[in-house]
């Protein structure tokens, strides 16, 4: 797995909001209150100060229009800037409230949007000073401003004790929606990241399959044409001139030593041509053979059954998804790692296991997930958390379960110490891997 798709820099920064989606919130917001005001004002008949709250909204438009005008409503935001705009908004909203009830007016619970909004799109420091921001105008609200609006020439007075509930629930509100709000917006970035990278993995790996299905190709069409080089050169060098020998000994030469190296070249791709079919124990083979070189002893074993051996076209998202595996289980092994398989007329699977420390209990349900980057050394006393690569695992997971696979992660039974990956495939589906993988794409 190539450290550059592990590493935390490639994620993705959080992505900045653009002006036009804040512009269109805060003109929603405008329109929302004038009705509001409108609704109150003459369909209720309520009595309150009306000029005051509309030179508020008067004003949020005017900072619109300003902000329509001087930049392109397309552009993302710096996060600063967004936050100050978010700001803008809870700060004209303590307005409208401080003429219209307070925290005693409905609407009080308005203050959590702008704070929803930052944790969606800001970084963390600017959603908290966001949501202290709006808790303390909340809380100021509590203490000061105009009556309540409402029916006849009593004022409304809503004791002490339930101002302070309605703060604290605005208060509540604020911490338990954004921190919820923050942590499935960040899991779905993660995962779209997470999905990008396998993307980019698995048309590497096709392309690598290209390059040597190209190379193969190259080598067999050149073979023709340098063995004829070599066979007339042979022939001139026998008749021609004693000063010309040397030259055509050296032509000859050199087109012996190409007719070489395309030798080696066709040999490295005798697994076959990029869509040729190997059987089960040829893929396997392949995916083990770059990790036997690491001090690990590993072991491939292959049941043979009464049923015929499958016979799958050589895809790049297998080879890379049990060659991933692989890699985690040479990593984390002390001595061996072992792979068998075996299948019927049903299905297909192929299960690999270490003799390292195995998987921490608690992290068992969770290994695959995208970034789950915690990894001690097996060298290191105490169970391993073995979650390093998180990235890794993701992509090679994902991209076996698109061939069909189901995929388990389990630890060795008591008194065996080890990590277990199990993968299973539908006979049906295994046999047509490469024909499904096509069709999907």
């Amino acid at each position: 797995m190539s450290d550059d798709l592990i590493s935390p820099d490639f994620r993705h920064p959080r992505r900045h909001v653009r002006l036009d989606t804040i512009l269109r919130l805060r003109w929603l917001a405008a329109l929302g209150q004038l009705s509001a005001i409108f609704i109150v004002a003459q369909g209720l008949e309520f009595d309150f100060a009306v000029l005051p709250c509309l030179a508020i909204i008067g004003a949020s438009a005017l900072v619109n229009l300003a902000l329509q005008i001087a930049f392109n409503p397309m552009q993302r935001m710096e996060p600063i800037y967004a936050a100050l705009l978010l700001a803008l908004n809870i700060a004209e909203l303590a307005g409208l409230l401080y003429f219209t009830g307070g925290l005693q007016n409905p609407f009080a619970f308005l203050f959590l949007g702008p704070v929803l909004i930052a944790a969606t799109a800001l970084p963390t420091r600017m959603t908290i000073a966001l949501g202290i921001f709006a808790a303390g105008c909340a809380a100021l609200l509590g203490y000061t401003h105009q009556p309540l609006p409402w029916a006849g020439d009593e004022a409304v007075q809503l004791p002490e004790i339930y101002l302070i509930g309605v703060w604290l629930s605005i208060l509540l509100a604020i911490g338990v929606t954004s921190v919820y709000t923050f942590q499935v917006t960040e899991e779905a970035r993660k995962l779209a990241d997470a999905l990008s990278a396998t993307e980019l993995v698995l048309e590497r790996e096709q392309h690598l399959t290209q390059i040597d299905g190209l190379a193969a190709a190259a080598a067999h069409e050149l073979g023709t044409p340098l063995s004829t080089i070599f066979l007339i050169s042979r022939e001139l060098e026998k008749s021609a001139p004693p000063e010309m020998v040397s030259d055509l000994r050296t032509l000859r030469e050199q087109a012996q030593r190409c007719r070489e190296i395309l030798a080696k070249i066709s040999h490295l791709n005798a697994a076959g041509a990029p869509f040729d079919k190997m059987p089960l124990s040829t893929l396997i083979e392949e995916a083990v053979e770059p990790h036997r070189d690491f001090g690990v002893t590993i072991k491939v074993r292959v049941a043979v059954s009464g049923v015929s051996e499958p016979v799958v076209m050589r895809n790049p998202a297998i080879l890379y998804g049990i060659g991933n595996i692989l890699e985690n289980a040479v990593d984390f092994a002390r001595e061996t790692v072992e792979v068998n398989a075996w299948w019927n007329a049903e299905t297909v699977q192929i299960m690999i296991s270490d003799d390292g420390p195995g998987i921490k209990p608690d992290l068992l349900k969770r290994i695959g997930e995208p970034y789950l980057s915690r990894r001690r050394h097996p060298d290191d006393d105490g169970p391993s958390d073995r979650a390093g690569l998180g990235l890794g695992v993701f992509i090679a997971r994902t991209l076996l379960e698109r061939t069909g696979a189901k995929v388990s992660f389990r630890n060795k039974l008591f008194p065996d110490h080890g990590a277990v990956v199990q993968l299973t495939w539908p006979r049906s589906r295994f046999d047509n891997v490469e024909s499904a993988a096509i069709a999907e794409a």
